[in-house]
């Protein structure tokens, strides 16, 4: 059989992709191992995992061509002789899921476990091509965030990428939802565990966020995105939210957690902020840490518009969430610009890095819409940003990201914005833009009126010019035939 499986490798991998570092990937049907076959390009010194704790999880590596067992250091591999053109390794599946804090609220035929921890691979693997063939068990299926390779079920090849994090991988047996490429949807895994909420209700909510999402110009920013859905365990990450946690993850493609709380009502997921938040990351590049206020700050703006576009918050509230999550900037370390806020970290200035951003966009799309007489909005930058640029390979930086959206229109918005706020202490006075605007505030809450300047401005903001093709694009996704593998 190992034979058989080889010959079978060879052929799909000959003539041009052979220029590229080939894995043959075996999932056993328990989910207990990897056995993975890694053949190179040309030879190699060595292969190293990414993460530290790869080497525990590693049961035996050879040579496959002369049989001898490899020499581990640390994550390095190295074989006796002077180089290494192919391996095999067996890796323990279960044991790495055992370790990993997100597989508590999973049953036991489901199991996550990055690459980092199971993909040992030459150090030329970022200037090289990777490609990985999955061989699944009986009932086993897997999702990963890399891009699938023709018609050839189950094989995939690793695109660059900035390496935010780790990138999930999920394995066993799931409610898998994949499209046509052509449906712009993103591919969703929804991970098993006991719980009240009926899995068709969550992946209806997911594709009504990714309905949301779209509303800022049409179409969800990346198609090709990886939603990985993972239950909880009872300390439900010590939150009161249906999702405790989420993030993206740009690493060999771009990938997005979420980790909800399965005991909640289905209505109590529509009315949480945080998938909304974490789809609009997508509208950017990956930024680097010293800017992430930019990323953080974008997303908060946005998935306060866009659930109010989409119905799911009054316009009142949507005014009211950034009023109180501006005044919360304000009140975060007032010693601190937006930038030194974020070199510090998460835990020095949450707030300020979290709405220093949202001030800034809320700024940029009021100016462009006013100047335009409401032709052009930040909603129209962002898409042009995402037609010619995501998504990125690259961290980018805030200057370099402001100055790309500058050369998208027509005299600058945003990096005049960024040199007047970036490095300054404090916090934007949001009070002149609000009254402009008609968001008055009367004893801490807000109050709309539609006699002000920038009234209709205002309106424009909760109300998208692309609301009708977004929600066109939604209903032709659903009327396809969805994939749903499920055991």
């Amino acid at each position: 059989m190992r034979t058989i499986i080889i010959c079978i490798v060879a052929l799909l991998f000959s003539g041009p992709a052979a220029a590229a570092h080939h894995y043959t990937v075996h999932v056993d049907a328990a989910l207990d191992t990897l056995r993975v076959t890694a053949r190179f390009a040309s030879p190699v010194q060595s292969v190293r995992a990414r993460h530290g704790s790869a080497g525990r999880f590693l049961l035996e590596a050879a040579d496959c061509e002369t049989g001898l067992p490899l020499e581990r250091r640390g994550r390095t591999l190295t074989s006796p002789q002077t180089s290494i053109s192919c391996i095999d390794y067996v890796v323990d599946l279960r044991g790495a899921a055992a370790a990993e804090r997100r597989n508590e609220g999973l049953d036991p035929d489901n199991v996550v476990v990055s690459p980092a921890v199971w993909l040992w691979q030459p150090r030329t693997a970022a200037e090289s091509r990777v490609i990985v063939r999955f061989l699944l068990g009986d009932g086993v299926d897997v999702s990963v965030p890399w891009q699938t390779v023709g018609d050839i079920e189950h094989t995939y090849e690793i695109p660059p990428s900035p390496r935010s994090a780790r990138a999930p991988a999920a394995f066993g047996r799931f409610i898998h939802v994949h499209q046509e490429p052509s449906a712009g949807m993103p591919r969703i895994a929804l991970l098993r565990s006991p719980g009240n909420v009926d899995d068709d209700a969550i992946i209806d909510w997911i594709l009504d966020t990714v309905g949301y999402v779209s509303l800022a110009y049409g179409r969800f920013p990346n198609p090709g995105a990886h939603v990985v859905v993972m239950p909880v365990g009872k300390n439900g990450w010590r939150s009161d939210s249906p999702v405790p946690f989420g993030r993206v993850v740009r690493d060999g493609g771009e990938s997005i957690e979420l980790f909800i709380d399965k005991r909640r009502p289905i209505e109590d997921f529509y009315d949480d902020w945080t998938a909304t938040h974490e789809f609009s990351h997508l509208m950017l590049p990956f930024l680097q840490s010293s800017h992430r206020w930019i990323s953080e700050g974008f997303a908060q703006y946005y998935q306060n518009v866009l659930l109010a576009r989409a119905g799911r918050y009054e316009v009142q509230r949507a005014w009211q969430k950034l009023y109180e999550g501006f005044e919360r900037g304000r009140k975060s370390r007032p010693e601190l610009s937006a930038n030194e806020a974020s070199r510090r970290g998460v835990g020095a200035a949450t707030m300020k890095i979290y709405w220093s951003g949202a001030i800034v966009a809320l700024m940029a799309d009021v100016e462009l819409r006013e100047r335009s007489g409401g032709r052009e909005s930040l909603d129209d930058v962002l898409d042009r940003l995402q037609r010619c640029c995501l998504p990125a390979a690259d961290r980018w930086t805030g200057p370099q990201l402001f100055g790309k959206l500058d050369s998208l229109v027509e005299e600058p918005v945003f990096m005049p914005l960024y040199q007047q706020y970036a490095d300054k202490e404090g916090f934007p006075d949001i009070a002149p833009l609000f009254r402009r605007l008609g968001v008055d505030i009367e004893d801490g809450r807000v109050a709309l009126h539609d006699d002000a300047e920038l009234a209709s401005v205002r309106d424009a903001i909760t109300r998208s010019a692309s609301d009708a093709g977004a929600r066109a694009f939604i209903d032709r996704s659903r009327a396809q035939q969805a994939k749903r593998s499920e055991p």
